[in-house]
């Protein structure tokens, strides 16, 4: 058994329906969790369905806190965490759940993300250091960036990153639990990051997988919008507090 979660917060509903769809579509024995952050439940009656719980906040608690919200209910062997606006084929999830059998290492796997126009989104990165999101903010060093986002590598095959975004992370679902799920500090950015350092920590790896593929559409929030950008650097001083510049 498959479960999956994914955080709602006054969601595109035409392209939330286009995600949970793809996962609904997998052939496994399968439950998808909406945990729902928006002010109003009024997403509910657009997804009565067996093999879907809805649960309502009806306040924002953040990404992180929201997923971890399942991790006392979920007694699948695989999790997915989910972002609302990720679409990918019927057959992906069975392929990574291969590889997870296969690593007993790795702690979650990723497939490679494209934008809708199918151009790879470089989701595998180093581990922030304060340079690095200054820089990327202001590109003091485009060949940074090119390096930081293992860009010098052959990205068609698969290797462990320090760290992966986490628009689709499938993990063992014993390694999440071990973990915690993620730090609930973060209300929202550097989450994944965390959860990453943590898995080292346990003596597991990150895989990246490139030989299936999801579109996300990744809207770049906090590069658009000063309250995102606000919360961008808080998550960043919490991060850095805990592991270092």
């Amino acid at each position: 058994m498959i479960t999956a979660s994914i955080v709602l917060y006054h969601e595109n509903l035409e392209t939330l329906k286009k995600t949970i769809d793809s996962f609904l579509k997998t052939p496994l024995e399968k439950k998808l969790y909406l945990i729902d952050n928006s002010a109003t439940n009024k997403l509910e009656s657009y997804f009565h369905h067996p093999e879907i719980e809805y649960c309502f906040v009806g306040k924002n608690i953040g990404f992180g806190k929201a997923h971890n919200l399942v991790l006392n209910k979920i007694n699948s062997k695989f999790h997915l965490i989910l972002n609302p606006d990720v679409i990918f084929e019927k057959d992906i999830i069975s392929i990574l759940i291969k590889q997870l059998e296969i690593q007993k290492n790795v702690a979650f796997v990723t497939p490679k993300i494209v934008y809708p126009n199918g151009s790879m989104q470089f989701v595998c990165r180093k581990n922030p250091t304060f340079f690095d999101l200054l820089n990327r903010k202001l590109k003091f060093s485009k060949r940074h960036i090119f390096n930081n986002e293992y860009q010098n590598l052959d990205l068609q095959n698969f290797f462990y990153p320090e760290f992966i975004h986490g628009c689709f992370m499938l993990f063992n679902t014993e390694d999440f639990k071990k973990l915690e799920g993620f730090d609930e500090r973060y209300f929202l950015y550097m989450e994944d990051a965390d959860l990453c350092r943590k898995i080292y920590e346990i003596h597991k790896k990150i895989l990246f997988y490139p030989e299936v593929i999801v579109e996300h559409q990744h809207q770049q929030g906090s590069s658009k919008d000063l309250k995102l950008f606000l919360r961008h650097t808080s998550s960043a001083i919490k991060y850095f507090l805990k592991w270092g510049l």
